[in-house]
């Protein structure tokens, strides 16, 4: 008698994105549905891909040390800091809807306030990206040139009220992600600011392996899935739910140079 394989466990793709929008409990019926259809194109059992979503660092890193986490999704500023200690693989990236996969970060300050990075120092940074310093100083504004150890780094998605304060005279800069960038224009004190600097393109978010947790071949069968899964309608609507357009190949060059540039950073 032959004995019957043993269950293939449930895995879980876990996106985590700090200061982003929504909550775990508000995204949940989005993540459901974007598991279904990944899980389908992939060709998985009903209900072995799960999928969560943490709008905090803490959060996201909680669950992502849990033994049926197989998967990532984070922004890379999120990537670089905690790559290492996670064992994050990159194996694909996200098109954020409207977007593209890489794109730059775009320093916003009063108009005429700062002339060069020099500047920097007693200036408060405020940013999406603010929760990883190193992220800000290294790879962010670090083509800007050597950035002075009095700047502050302040973590908040409410980027409105500091480009107000920076609008008004405030010693404050304020660091855009794209979508944020596309949107200066349209403030009505738009005049009072001015782009400063804007990094190369960067890439925005990163689809993980987490370790050895999936096998090599079950892990590439989903990738491959992931990467195509707007061709189907289902797919389509369920990347919408997560406000995505499609996955694309992992750029390695890209991200190495990102890695590379955080690394000479200082703490």
């Amino acid at each position: 008698m032959v004995a019957a394989a043993p269950p293939v466990r449930a895995a879980t793709l876990v996106v985590c994105a700090p200061g982003y929008p929504g909550s775990t409990a508000e995204a949940q019926p989005a993540m459901d549905a974007f598991a279904a259809a990944a899980g389908k194109a992939a060709g998985w059992p009903v209900g072995q891909l799960g999928a969560v979503y943490f709008e905090t660092e803490e959060g996201g890193l909680g669950r992502l040390v849990q033994d049926d986490t197989v998967l990532a999704l984070v922004p890379l500023p999120f990537f670089l800091a905690h790559a290492d200690r996670l064992k994050l693989a990159p194996r694909a990236q996200a098109v954020v809807a409207g977007g593209e996969p890489a794109e730059p970060w775009t320093l916003v300050a009063a108009t005429g306030s700062l002339a060069s990075a020099d500047g920097l120092a007693g200036f408060e940074i405020v940013s999406l990206a603010g929760y990883v310093p190193r992220f800000v100083s290294g790879p962010a504004l670090g083509g800007w040139g050597e950035i002075p150890p009095g700047m502050r780094v302040t973590f908040s998605g409410a980027v409105l009220s500091a480009l107000r304060r920076a609008a008004a005279g405030e010693a404050v800069a304020v660091l855009l992600d794209g979508p944020q960038a596309q949107a200066l224009a349209r403030l009505p004190f738009a005049a009072k600011l001015e782009v400063v600097y804007r990094s190369a393109p960067l890439p925005v978010s990163v689809l993980c392996a987490v370790g050895s947790r999936l096998p090599a071949a079950r892990a590439d069968g989903l990738v491959k899935a992931l990467v195509s899964l707007g061709d189907s309608p289902q797919g389509a609507e369920a990347l919408a739910g997560l406000r995505l357009d499609r996955f694309v190949p992992a750029d390695g060059a890209a991200l190495e140079a990102a890695r590379t540039a955080f690394a000479r950073t200082r703490p």
